[in-house]
C-alpha cells in the first residue's frame, strides 16, 4: 500500500524492508518473525551503506525496528516520531535506542520514561498541510454552496470512512438536519450508495443540506481543508492527526474514538483541555430513542450552544502547533549536520 501511495503523489524512492510483527504471535510464529527481523537488519544495513544517509526519521511500527538497530550498528543518528498519545511496542523501544524522540504532545512523554527538558526529548506537535492554516473560510463555504449564517456540522472517519459513525448519522439526518447543513465525508468503502438512498427520503429542504461526498482530494476547491474550514462543529474519530487539525482550525468536536486502538487517549488529550467531547463507539445512538442518545445530545448541544462553541474554538485554538513541520525539519537537520562533524 505503501509504495503505490509514494509512487502516486511523489517522486521520492521506494525502498522496501523485510519485517514482521513479534508480539501477539504464537511461539513459532515469534520465532519466524525473529528471523525476518534478523533478515531485515541485514538488509537495512545494506540499504544504509549504500545511500549513507546523515539521519533518519522514523514513524513508529515493527517495520522501523530492523533499520533502527542497523543504523545503531553503523553509528547513524536516528529520531523517531510519536503522533499518538500512547505508544505502541515498537516506538517504546525504538525510543530507547534513538538518539532523539519527538512526540506530539507532552503527554506522551512519561510513557517513555521522558520528561520536558530531556536532552533526548522534543515536543513537536504534528505537522498539517499549509492550506489548513490558510485557507480563508468565506471560501471555503462558498466552495461548497454554504451561506455565511448557516450552522455546518462536518462529519468524517478518515479517507476509508467509519461506518459506524455513518450508519449513528443517517439515523440523526432528521433530527440535525433542521439545526445545521452537514458536510458528510463517509469514506471509500461503499457507504455512499446506501447513504444516498437514506438522504433520498428526507424532506426536499432537509436534502438540499445534506451534502455528502466519499472523498475530498487535496488541491481542489472543495478539499478537505476547506470543509474543515467551513465547518462550525465536527464528529469524527480522534487519530492521531486528529490532534493537530482540529486546533489549527480551532473546531470544536464530539469525537468518537475506534474502540480497538489507542484513540481514547487521544480523545482525552482534546477533552481534558475542553477542546472537544466524547462519546463511544458503541453507545452513540443509546439504548432507546436515537435523538435522546449520546452523540444526538452532544452534537445538538455543540450546534444550538454559540457561547459554548466559542470557548471551545478558543480552547482548541490554543493547542495548535503551526510549527511542527519546522520543528522536526531543523531537529533532523541538527542530528545529520551533528553526524558530519
Amino acid at each position: 500500500m505503501e509504495e503505490r501511495i509514494v509512487a502516486r503523489e511523489s517522486q521520492l524512492p521506494f525502498r522496501a524492508l523485510p519485517a514482521a510483527a513479534v508480539r501477539g504471535r504464537g511461539p513459532l510464529g515469534a520465532m519466524r518473525a525473529l528471523i525476518t527481523l534478523v533478515r531485515g537488519v541485514i538488509v537495512a544495513g545494506q540499504l544504509l551503506a549504500r545511500e549513507r544517509p546523515a539521519a533518519i526519521l522514523g514513524t513508529g511500527g515493527y517495520v522501523c525496528v530492523p533499520l533502527f538497530v542497523a543504523a545503531k550498528l553503523q553509528r547513524v543518528p536516528t529520531m523517531i516520531y510519536l503522533p499518538d498519545v500512547v505508544p505502541g511496542l515498537a516506538v517504546r523501544v525504538l525510543s530507547r535506542i534513538a538518539d532523539l524522540t519527538a512526540v506530539n504532545v507532552s503527554d506522551s512523554l512519561p510513557r517513555l520514561g521522558l520528561h520536558e527538558g530531556d536532552r533526548r526529548a522534543l515536543v513537536s506537535g504534528y505537522p498539517v498541510r499549509s492550506e489548513l492554516l490558510t485557507t480563508n473560510r468565506e471560501a471555503a463555504r462558498a466552495a461548497f454552496g454554504i451561506l455565511p449564517d448557516q450552522t455546518v456540522l462536518l462529519v468524517y472517519g478518515g479517507s476509508r470512512g467509519a461506518r459506524s459513525i455513518n450508519r449513528a448519522i443517517a439515523t440523526l439526518l432528521p433530527i440535525l438536519l433542521p439545526l445545521c447543513t452537514i458536510i458528510h465525508v463517509c469514506g471509500r468503502e461503499g457507504d455512499q450508495g446506501w447513504l444516498e438512498e437514506t438522504a433520498a427520503r428526507l424532506d426536499p429542504v432537509l436534502r438540499a443540506r445534506y451534502l455528502l461526498f466519499s472523498y475530498l482530494e487535496s488541491g481542489q476547491a472543495r478539499s478537505m481543508s476547506a470543509a474543515l474550514a467551513a465547518a462550525d462543529v465536527a464528529v469524527c474519530r480522534s487519530g492521531a492527526s486528529t490532534l493537530a487539525e482540529l486546533p489549527a482550525v480551532g473546531l470544536p468536536a464530539v469525537l468518537v474514538p475506534y474502540p480497538y486502538v489507542h484513540q481514547d487517549e487521544n480523545a482525552d488529550y482534546l477533552v481534558q483541555r475542553g477542546a472537544a467531547l466524547k462519546v463511544a463507539d458503541n453507545e452513540m445512538l443509546g439504548d432507546g430513542v436515537p435523538e435522546a442518545g449520546p452523540l444526538a445530545q452532544a452534537v445538538r448541544q455543540l450546534l444550538i450552544d454559540h457561547e459554548m462553541r466559542r470557548q471551545m474554538a478558543v480552547r482548541s485554538r490554543a493547542l495548535a502547533r503551526p510549527e511542527a513541520a519546522q520543528t522536526l525539519a531543523a531537529a533532523l537537520m541538527e542530528l545529520a549536520m551533528r553526524s558530519s562533524t
